[in-house]
């Protein structure tokens, strides 16, 4: 993980907003204890089901969500879908399990990436600071080994609507897919690194996508890539 961020002076100085969602109570706190010591971040709130998270966000307006998937009454798929879909915020899914079908889940939902619940302290702050970014938070190798496990058979409906996609897009999408930053699909494709830009700019919008995250997703279940491949 890369060394956290000198916080700018200014307005853009706002401390990260951050709504912690665990359904145990120690948990909660040990991360509530973690962040609150980062003088750019600030925890807002705590949660401890998925309608709480819901009204929790309404309350406080976080900027990033760190949300445990397993919980009762709304576990935290359903609540990633529901706040991802009515709030600015991002979420990272908590998980103990890299490849848990879970994480698939919160990813397809919505989720920025996620976080193991046993990385260390600066991993948790540098992970918040990736997701407010607006960077994902998923590595290139696990993100293979997820869709190897869970993504099913291409959707006919996705396929169609690759149709929107230019050839070069299409590239693009697929650099995306196998992990790829903007710099590399660049060299990999003979252009520069803005039209790089440029082109994922308008496949998220073309399709309707949030982030990269979803793209990768999308590309898999499209069957622009396939799991194995």
């Amino acid at each position: 993980m890369s060394s956290p961020e000198a916080v700018p002076d200014g307005e853009d100085a706002r401390p990260i907003r951050v709504l912690i969602v665990d359904d145990q109570g120690l948990v909660r706190g040990g991360l509530h204890s973690i962040l609150q010591s980062q003088p750019d971040i600030a925890v807002v709130g705590e949660a401890a089901d998925g309608d709480q998270a819901i009204e929790q966000v309404r309350a406080h307006d976080p900027d990033v969500v760190l949300m445990d998937l397993r919980m009762p009454v709304l576990d935290g798929i359903e609540a990633t879908r529901r706040i991802v879909a009515s709030s600015h915020a991002q979420v990272v899914a908590l998980t103990t399990f890299e490849t848990d079908e879970y994480v698939y889940g919160a990813l397809r939902a919505g989720a920025a990436g996620f976080l193991l619940k046993d990385s260390p302290a600066e991993s948790l702050a540098d992970a918040v600071r990736t997701v407010h970014r607006g960077q994902a938070l998923l590595s290139p190798a696990i993100t293979r080994r997820l869709m190897d496990a869970y993504a099913a058979a291409p959707s006919p409906a996705l396929v169609s609507e690759l149709d929107v996609l230019t050839p070069r897009e299409r590239e693009v999408l697929i650099a995306i897919a196998q992990g790829k930053s903007n710099a590399e699909t660049a060299r990999a494709l003979f252009v520069g690194e803005a039209t790089v830009k440029s082109h994922v700019t308008g496949i998220l919008a073309k399709l309707g996508l949030r982030d990269r995250v979803q793209a990768v997703v999308f590309a898999y279940e499209a069957g622009l890539v396939r799991p194995g491949g």
